[in-house]
This record gives structure tokens, C-alpha cells and sequence, in this order.
């Protein structure tokens, strides 16, 4: 058995190719997805990427695991300690790679994302692991040399798990000038991002939103990375911004192909088990942030999964609500080995090989680093409650049709509280599990509160709103100070 793990980060489902996406952005990812299952709605329990891959490895939401910020106390896993733990912790206590080592696997990894997040537990059950060494602002060129040495070494030995993780779609868009852009003057996939939309999004504020996409809070600052313009003022500018996120994804596309290149040249990639998949969206305008992942909305929390695995599966398309951590329980059990007891994820491996669906009824979804929100994404409907609105210009509760309005453009919650009470009454159900399975008692969401809210936005109510001061719209700080307190 042989298991190549593409780990893409910031990469939204509805910009790749086989997700329905009319630029050509991942032809590589694309022909894998013709042969394997392509997951529809499979989400992150959390949002973005410390907690999001904290779920996945450890099969665990962060509501148990304690890791739902980028900084503070709950951007770290709760403490083990237990009366009764032994020398080594117990099965129930493995994180997805070791229980594949323990299956048999020898796993590798080639990810600077320990580094970046100071996330040393992410390197527990790893047999090998190389750190490209630039803390995620690796560009293919930094990781793919260092799987290509991997594969030319061991890919015809049997039993291995590489996971190879790829960072160009994240921000600043820093795609080497030399690959060009090849979208030069191929026009938007779809064109939900009206005049009226911008508009609506320049007037308001927010960090990241149409007027300082960069997180900028200084009147004079200049961009340094030639494929971002300063603002989102007009479509050129939005243009030009998601020709850089796309690019972006072509570029790790094309090394993706060179990996699979040097697999077929080994004689291995027939038969190779391909799993491809990303830790978090990314929100492109929607609820007006540009180029960034601060909601537990559909954008940000949805995310593709692909997965290859010949002689198991035909070709299909799999509609059901999922989560990502679901993913880990099924490879562990697919693979032989034992799904840890307390895990959150559950394995569909089951229904996979008998080419099925096992959906979940309904789904949470947490975001604590730049805005504190939940969840519920049930039938045609995603509902965010926001505890902390990251400084954004947001309602406190949301309702959103995804299916007919995925890009989220109109809140029905005033229109719909019949919607909004089942989604709060299916949270607090959620809730209640959840606690009762806790071995602290704590929701690291309080903490989060407790300590002054998301960590990207903490402590910056004062410089922000003396930003949009300068910028003319001390309205806007007016209003932010009004909600939150004068600093």
C-alpha cells in the first residue's frame, strides 16, 4: 500500500477544476478527481489553519482537542495529563499518524507547517519528516524538491505515507514573475461579484475588506508583491486579485504534476491510493473580506477532497455533509488500522467501498483567530452566530441559501427565524454532546473571549479605528466603538 497525501492550504473548493470551476486552474488534481471519489460537502470543524489541521491529525474537533485560535492559551492542545497515563499514552490517545505507523505505514511528511504555528505536536507518529524551512511562505520551488528525493529514493518500497504540503494560494500572492499569469485576459468563472457587491463592499470596513485587502492600517503603505493591487476599487482591481490567487493554484498544480511524473516513472502511480485536500477556504469577497479566511462560512470552511483509491472505488461524486476529520478515521481503518475511541471523526469506509454516501445530518463549524463565530450548515442553509465580529461589519446572527446563494450576497436571517431557531437549537444540541464528552469541561471558545477575543484582531480596535479616521470614515469607527467600547 502506497498513499500520497497532497495537503494544499487556502484553496477554496468552487476554484477547482473538477468542483465545477471554468478556468483551468488544476488539470493535474482534475484527472485524479476522474478516477476517484470528489467529496461535495466536506467541511472543517475548524477554522483556519492551526485548529483546522489540529482536527484532522488528531481526529478530534477543537472543542476537544483546545486548539481553536492562532495565539493565546487555545492555540495550544489542552494538557493529556491523566491519573492513568502510563509511560506511553494509551491507543485512544494516537493521533491519525501514529495510528497509521502503527498499521504498518512508514510516514513522511514534507510540511513547514510545524514551524509556522509552533505546532510541534503535529510531527507526532511521523517516521521521517523535512521542513522546506521558510515557516509557510514556501512557494512549490522550497517543497517539491524535497519530495521528488523522497520519491526517487523509496517510492517502489511498499508501505509508505507521504504527506507533501503545498502553501501558494495563501497570501501575499508570490507566484514567481517568471510563470507569468495564465489567465491573462480570460474572464472570472462567474460573475456574482457585481458593481453592486463592490460597491456595498467599499462603503463598509472590516479587515480585509475591499478598501485595505492587505490588512493595511497605514494610509502610506505600499504593497510589495507585484500580483496584488493596494485596494479592490474597481473590477480590474478584483480582476487582477483573483488572477493572482489563481495563479497561485496553477503554480502548485503544476508541481503536483511533477510529483505524479516522477511516480509513474518509478512504475508506482497506477496503483497509488491519492488523497488531495486543503485545510481551510478562502473568503474572494464574500462577507467582504478579500484574500483571507476570518468566518465560519461556507467559503472559508468548505473545503475539496478528493481521493484515488484504485480497486476500491469507481469513479463518483459523494453529495453528503462530512467533516474533514472524517477523512483521518476512514484512511486509519482503510489502511488497517484502529480508529482511536475518542475521535470525533467517523470512518465512512464502509460506505466508501460499497460506493455509497454516509452523510451526516447536520454540521458545526467553529472560527476563534480572527473572529469568534459557529456554524450550522443543515440542509440548504449555513447560519453563523457571531460572539466577536473581528472589527467586521457583520449582523450578529446570519442565514445564508448556499445552494441557491453560495457566494453568500443576501442575510435571510430577519426573513427566516424559523431557520435560524432550528439551526440554534441543532448548535445547542451540538453543544451539549460536545461538553458532555469533554474531559475539561472548558470550551476553548470562552477562552478565546475571556482572554479579548480572536487573536488577529485583538488589541487592534484602537489602530484600526484611528485608520479609518485618516481614511475619512470615522462613521465607521464610530460605529465599531460603539459595539465594542472605546479603546
Amino acid at each position: 500500500m502506497r498513499i500520497l497525501y497532497i495537503d494544499c492550504d487556502t484553496l477554496r473548493a468552487d476554484h477547482v477544476g473538477c468542483y465545477g470551476y471554468g478556468r483551468d486552474t488544476t488539470p493535474n488534481i482534475d484527472a485524479v478527481a476522474a478516477e476517484g471519489v470528489r467529496f461535495d460537502n466536506c467541511y472543517v470543524s475548524d477554522a483556519p489553519c492551526l485548529p483546522s489541521r489540529s482536527s484532522l491529525w488528531t481526529g478530534r474537533f477543537g472543542v476537544h482537542t483546545g486548539v481553536v485560535n492562532h495565539g493565546g492559551e487555545a492555540a495550544d492542545p489542552f494538557v493529556v495529563g491523566y491519573p492513568t497515563r502510563n509511560f506511553r499514552m494509551g491507543n485512544n490517545r494516537l493521533p491519525w499518524m501514529a495510528q497509521l505507523r502503527k498499521a504498518g505505514l512508514h510516514t513522511v511528511s514534507v510540511s513547514s507547517y510545524a514551524e509556522r504555528h509552533s505546532a510541534w505536536w503535529f510531527h507526532e507518529g511521523f517516521s521521517e519528516f523535512f521542513n522546506p524551512g521558510k515557516g509557510g511562505m514556501d512557494v512549490a520551488d522550497d517543497v517539491s524538491p524535497l519530495a521528488l528525493n523522497w520519491i526517487n529514493q523509496h517510492a517502489k518500497e511498499d508501505n509508505w505515507f507521504l504527506h507533501v504540503n503545498y502553501w501558494d494560494p495563501h497570501r501575499p500572492y508570490r507566484t514567481p514573475e517568471d510563470f507569468g499569469n495564465p489567465f491573462e485576459g480570460q474572464p472570472l468563472s462567474d460573475n456574482w461579484h457585481t458593481d453592486a457587491i463592490l460597491k456595498r463592499n467599499w462603503d463598509s470596513y472590516g479587515p480585509r475588506c475591499a478598501q485595505e485587502p492587505c490588512a493595511q492600517t497605514d494610509p502610506d503603505w505600499k504593497n510589495p508583491w507585484p500580483r496584488e493591487p493596494e485596494q479592490i476599487a474597481t473590477q480590474d482591481d478584483f480582476h487582477r486579485w483573483i488572477d493572482g490567487y489563481d495563479t497561485g493554484i496553477r503554480y502548485m498544480d503544476t508541481h503536483v504534476g511533477r510529483l505524479f511524473d516522477a511516480l509513474k516513472k518509478a512504475g508506482v502511480f497506477d496503483d497509488l491510493i491519492i488523497i488531495f485536500s486543503v485545510d481551510h477556504g478562502e473568503n474572494q469577497g464574500e462577507l467582504n473580506v478579500y484574500g483571507d479566511h476570518h468566518t465560519a462560512d461556507h467559503i472559508t470552511s468548505r473545503v475539496p477532497l478528493i481521493i484515488r483509491w484504485p480497486g476500491v472505488t469507481e469513479p463518483r461524486v459523494d453529495t453528503g455533509l462530512m467533516y474533514q476529520a472524517d477523512l483521518s478515521a476512514t484512511i486509519t481503518e482503510l489502511a488497517g488500522g484502529t480508529c482511536s475511541p475518542d475521535w470525533d471523526g467517523r470512518s465512512f469506509a464502509e460506505s466508501f467501498r460499497g460506493g455509497e454516501s454516509r452523510p451526516r445530518p447536520y454540521l458545526v463549524m467553529g472560527q476563534c483567530c480572527w473572529s469568534v463565530q459557529r456554524s450550522v450548515r443543515f440542509d440548504d442553509f449555513m447560519c453563523l452566530r457571531n460572539y466577536h465580529d473581528g472589527l467586521h461589519d457583520w449582523e450578529p446572527t446570519m442565514l445564508f441559501d448556499v445552494a441557491n446563494d453560495p457566494h453568500e450576497t443576501k442575510n435571510l436571517a430577519a426573513e427566516k427565524p424559523e431557520r435560524v431557531g432550528r439551526a440554534m437549537a441543532l448548535l445547542d444540541d451540538w453543544h451539549g454532546e460536545m461538553m458532555s464528552r469533554s474531559e475539561t469541561g472548558i470550551d476553548p471558545l470562552h477562552t478565546v473571549l475571556r482572554e479579548g477575543g480572536p487573536y488577529h484582531t485583538r488589541g487592534m480596535l484602537e489602530p484600526y479605528c484611528a485608520y479609518l479616521r485618516k481614511t475619512g470614515r470615522g462613521h465607521h469607527a464610530d460605529a465599531l466603538e460603539g459595539r465594542h467600547g472605546k479603546p
